[in-house]
C-alpha cells in the first residue's frame, strides 16, 4: 500500500485545539475526510494515519469515528493524560479498536524541556508497551537527548520520530547553523533505537522563500542516517499548508528520494508504515 503516515483532520468547533490560532484563515478552518479524498485519489493514496491534533480523549474518540466512515483512514493516532495514570482504562479501551494504532503527547508544547523523563508519566511507557502500541514522539531539536534517553530505556516500545525532528530550517536560511547538532542527535537516534523517523513537515520548518536545495540536506541526512526501511513519507495535511499544498508536498519528496532505488522508495511511501503501524492488520477488520 502506499500510505501517507501522518495527515490531520479536525472541527475547531469541538473547542478542544488550544494551539490553533484563530486569526490563520489555513488552519482555524474544519478540515473533513472529503477536504482530502481528491489528493488521496490524485497521488494514488491506498491508506493515512490520522494523528491527533488536540490534547484530550475526545478528539481520539472523534478520529475514530472518522476512522469507522473512511475506509482509507487505515491508523488513529490519538492522546491520552500521561500525568493521569488513571487513563490506562482508555488505553485498554482503545487499543480494543482494529484502527487504533498509539498515542502522541504534544511534547512539544510543553515548557518543560525533561517533561517526558518525569516520575509521573513512566506508566504511559510502560501501558504501551503492555499494549503492543506505539509512541509518536514530537519535539524540537532541543527534545533530541531526551528523546534518546527515553527510546534506550524502553527498547521494546514501538517509537516514530515525528517530522525528522523538526530541523530549524529557516534557521539556516538566515544563515545560522541549524543542522549540525541536529544531524547528530539524529544520527544517535538512528544508530542507538529502533525507532522510525517520519519524513514529513520539513517545508513547514523553512521560512519564506524555501526552495527545494534548502531542505535536501536535511532530507538526505535523516534518509543517509535511518535506511529506508526505518524511514515513513507523511503529507502533514493540513498544516503543510503554510508552506505548500498536499501534491507540491508529494512531488518534493518524490525528488528528495529520487537517488534511493525503487524498492527503497516503495518502503517510505508505504512500506515502513505499513509494518511500523501494523496496517494490514486494521486493512482485515
Amino acid at each position: 500500500m502506499k500510505i501517507d503516515a501522518h495527515h490531520h483532520l479536525w472541527q475547531p468547533k469541538r473547542g478542544d485545539y488550544d494551539w490553533m490560532p484563530k486569526d490563520n484563515a489555513t488552519l482555524s478552518r474544519a478540515y473533513a475526510p472529503a477536504d482530502l479524498a481528491p489528493h488521496i485519489d490524485a497521488f494514488g493514496i491506498d491508506g493515512t494515519v490520522i494523528v491527533q491534533a488536540a490534547a484530550s480523549v475526545e478528539e481520539t474518540e472523534y478520529m475514530l469515528g472518522l476512522a469507522d466512515a473512511t475506509p482509507w483512514i487505515k491508523g488513529v493516532v490519538g492522546w491520552v493524560d500521561f500525568e493521569d495514570e488513571g487513563q490506562r482504562h482508555h488505553l485498554k479501551r482503545l487499543a480494543a479498536h482494529p484502527k487504533f494504532c498509539g498515542v502522541r503527547p504534544m511534547i512539544q508544547d510543553i515548557p518543560d524541556v525533561n517533561w517526558m523523563l518525569r516520575d509521573g508519566v513512566q506508566w504511559a511507557y510502560r501501558a504501551l508497551i503492555e499494549l503492543d502500541l506505539s509512541f509518536d514522539a514530537l519535539g524540537f531539536p532541543r527534545h533530541l537527548p531526551n528523546f534518546l534517553t527515553l527510546a534506550s530505556r524502553y527498547p521494546d516500545m514501538r517509537v516514530v520520530y515525528d517530522h525528522c525532528m523538526k530541523p530549524q530550517i529557516r534557521d539556516q536560511q538566515a544563515g545560522q547553523d541549524a543542522f549540525t547538532v541536529w544531524a547528530d542527535g539524529i544520527s544517535k537516534l538512528a544508530d542507538q533505537t529502533a525507532g522510525c523517523v517520519k519524513f514529513s513537515a520539513l517545508v513547514t520548518e523553512a521560512d519564506a522563500g524555501w526552495g527545494v536545495e534548502d531542505i535536501r540536506p536535511f532530507a538526505r541526512h535523516v534518509l543517509d542516517a535511518f535506511g529506508a526501511d526505518r524511514v515513513m513519507w507523511g503529507s502533514d495535511w493540513p498544516v503543510c499548508r503554510l508552506q505548500a499544498e498536499y501534491g507540491e508536498w508529494h512531488d518534493i519528496a518524490q525528488e528528495l528520494t529520487s537517488h534511493v532505488s525503487e524498492l527503497e522508495r516503495t518502503q517510505i511511501f508505504g512500506g515502513t508504515a505499513t509494518r511500523f503501524y501494523r496496517l494490514a492488520r486494521s486493512a482485515t477488520n
